[in-house]
């Protein structure tokens, strides 16, 4: 009894750390595996993190639920209508098609090698400090386009952007973020584009990983565990999230990169 209730506390702690983490600039499977290699927490197969981060999907669909039944509703009205005054939500549509290209395409061909050629604490430690020095340039930036003014060029740059986020370590709300916003974009807008552009590509992960986590030996032995964690990371990105918004808002970015710089010292020197 006193395993499986220590069984249960690591996976909540695991749910948690990745909800929380996931929506924040500071890599959240990053911290997830600095949890496994300081605290000696380890998951027993790859499904648990496809199922927390179905988790964290679920927050950012409530969060931003009113955003996307107006682009679709909009979407569909220019489509049928050329309703001039929806023409800014399809083509809002159209550039997150567009972003959703580069990761896809470099993430089906390449992401295992990626994962094995640069996998290791070290990476992590030194993409943290990458991370770090990207937010702190854009600290203080504060663009002028609206959902309106992005352009395909803005798109694609974005898209590579989130693509570069396949390095393990590297956070991909941050490089979005970092990357819409050397653009020109207001906060507000690179905040709702990078997450809206988050939205298919977890959930096609997700989707092409159901069987993986149906077909997990370990599920039947875990089924609580992961269930809990899986409830503990939709709560913890809600609420990182909704933070997050906040510190956007009033730019107070420099607080991550601090973060990530000690961090990263800190796993350069000590693992």
């Amino acid at each position: 009894m006193e395993f499986e209730f220590l069984t249960l506390l690591k996976y909540l702690f695991l749910g948690l750390l990745q909800g929380f983490t996931e929506p924040i600039p500071v890599s959240s499977s990053g911290h997830l595996v600095l949890a496994q290699y300081f605290m000696g927490i380890e998951t027993k197969s790859m499904s648990f993190e496809l199922l927390v981060n179905a988790g964290s999907l679920i927050s950012v669909f409530i969060i931003y639920w009113h955003d996307i039944t107006r682009l679709v509703r909009n979407g569909l009205s220019y489509i049928t209508t050329r309703n001039p005054e929806s023409k800014s939500d399809f083509y809002f549509i159209i550039y997150l098609i567009v972003a959703t290209i580069p990761a896809g395409i470099i993430g089906v061909l390449f992401n295992d090698q990626i994962s094995e050629a640069l996998k290791g604490v070290h990476v992590i430690g030194i993409t943290l400090l990458v991370t770090g020095a990207a937010l702190f340039l854009i600290r203080n930036l504060r663009g002028r386009k609206r959902d309106g003014d992005l352009t395909f060029k803005d798109a694609i740059i974005v898209g590579l952007a989130q693509a570069v986020a396949l390095i393990p370590g590297i956070s991909r709300s941050g490089a979005t973020i970092v990357a819409a916003m050397g653009l020109g974009m207001k906060p507000e807008t690179a905040l709702r584009f990078s997450f809206l552009l988050y939205i298919p590509v977890s959930l096609g992960g997700t989707l092409l990983s159901i069987t993986d986590i149906a077909n997990d030996p370990n599920l039947g032995q875990l089924f609580i565990p992961y269930l809990g964690a899986f409830l503990v990371s939709i709560i913890a990105s809600y609420f990182a999230l909704k933070w997050f918004m906040g510190i956007m808002a009033r730019g107070n970015l420099v607080i991550f990169s601090i973060y990530c710089f000690i961090v990263g010292t800190a796993v350069l020197l000590f693992a």
